[in-house]
């Protein structure tokens, strides 16, 4: 039996890994510039989140949501605080798409109404809603195809609203900032905009945080900074440091009625353990600070190179933007430097997501890396 060839792959084995770092069979050592799609958080192997998922699963690592989790209800005081979304419910499951997912299927069932628009470049995930409001079409499938859907361009607000008046949808679902579209973001007038369009004509504004929440940007979630107040708010990613985590947070003026939504693993002991670990992390040791300091320090670095075409993205969710193509730069980079680069829909985009502990020194690293292969 082999493995479904669905991802290509890097010749690396990774075995153990510790804050920034990656090591692989051989013992070599890899600094981490994007946290497995940005989802490592508070850095590899955290003591803290260690401790937490261990002594919670030596305790009981699963049982159903058919009996009371008190970590359930701690996960959701400590988020609420924490992300000043106090107001919102959380319903909690395994994953972004999962999350997605549950906020579209909310936003028919709240409005009785099933049309969605999404915007050009999107990524939402692969399950059946969330891909349908994917663009890209290599990935949906002619059953994701019914989903009503149609695709504006970013920053389109007169589409939108031409869209929004003929009364037939029930959600716009935006990232705040596109991660695999390449880093592209709204301004503060077209989201509070956006909000106000949702308002008028009954459709739930819906905000992907799944890769911008959890401090990536140096905000909680990247829309706070819009002050807006989407009805909806999905996040994964960087919530569970790689423990599969996900939720939506959700209005208090949408309902919940018995059998709404459902799910077998989320939200589940470990899951609910390791998430407290992060936001634990995340307050203790600063890293919502830390982010916006480093990110500063960073882009004054990236900017000065004369090959660089621009740097898109705020905090540690960043794209450096070039006049060719990456994709032999990425492999340079982590062949012969032992450095971690994501990319994007932008053939010309190098991205990084580096764990929320990084440090100015590993910032200096990537910097003479990249000068030494743009020369």
């Amino acid at each position: 039996m082999n493995l479904f060839d669905v991802y290509p792959l890097f010749d690396i084995t990774p075995v153990k890994a510790k804050d920034v770092y990656v090591y692989d069979d051989n013992n070599s050592k890899y600094l981490d510039l994007y946290g497995g799609h940005a989802v490592i958080s508070i850095g590899h192997s955290h003591p803290q989140y260690v401790k937490n998922i261990s002594e919670q699963v030596s305790k009981l690592g699963f049982y159903s949501n058919s009996i009371q989790n008190p970590l359930q209800k701690k996960l959701t005081e400590k988020l609420g605080k924490l992300s000043g979304c106090d107001e919102y419910d959380l319903f909690l499951c395994n994953s972004g798409a999962e999350a997605n997912e549950n906020a579209l299927k909310l936003a028919s069932f709240h409005t009785g109404k099933k049309k969605v628009v999404a915007f050009k470049n999107s990524f939402h995930g692969r399950t059946s809603a969330a891909v349908a409001v994917t663009d890209n079409p290599k990935i949906i499938a002619p059953i994701n195809a019914q989903q009503e859907v149609e695709f504006l361009e970013l920053g389109d607000l007169d589409g939108v609203k031409t869209t929004l008046k003929k009364g037939d949808v029930c959600a716009v679902i935006i990232e705040t900032i596109q991660g695999i579209g390449g880093l592209d973001e709204v301004d503060k007038a077209f989201f509070q905009g956006l909000e106000k369009l949702c308002r008028k004509y009954n459709a739930l504004l819906i905000a992907d945080e799944i890769q911008s929440g959890f401090g990536r940007t140096g905000d909680f979630f990247a829309f706070q900074r819009h002050g807006v107040s989407p009805d909806i708010i999905s996040m994964a990613k960087g919530m569970g440091n790689g423990f599969p985590i996900g939720g939506i947070l959700i209005h208090p003026k949408i309902k919940a009625s018995f059998g709404l939504l459902g799910t077998t693993f989320g939200g589940n002991h470990l899951a609910c353990a390791a998430s407290l670990s992060v936001l634990d992390v995340l307050k203790d040791e600063k890293l919502l600070e830390n982010t916006k300091e480093i990110s500063n320090y960073f882009i004054d670095k990236i900017k000065v190179i004369s090959q660089v075409k621009t740097v898109k993205g705020r905090g540690l969710m960043l794209g450096i933007e070039f006049d060719f193509t990456i994709v032999e730069l990425r492999k340079a980079l982590i062949h012969k430097h032992h450095i971690f680069t994501g990319s994007s829909k932008n053939p010309n985009l190098l991205r990084i997501l580096p764990p929320l502990t990084i440090q100015k020194k590993h910032i200096d690293l990537f910097v003479e890396a990249l000068k030494s292969e743009l020369k």
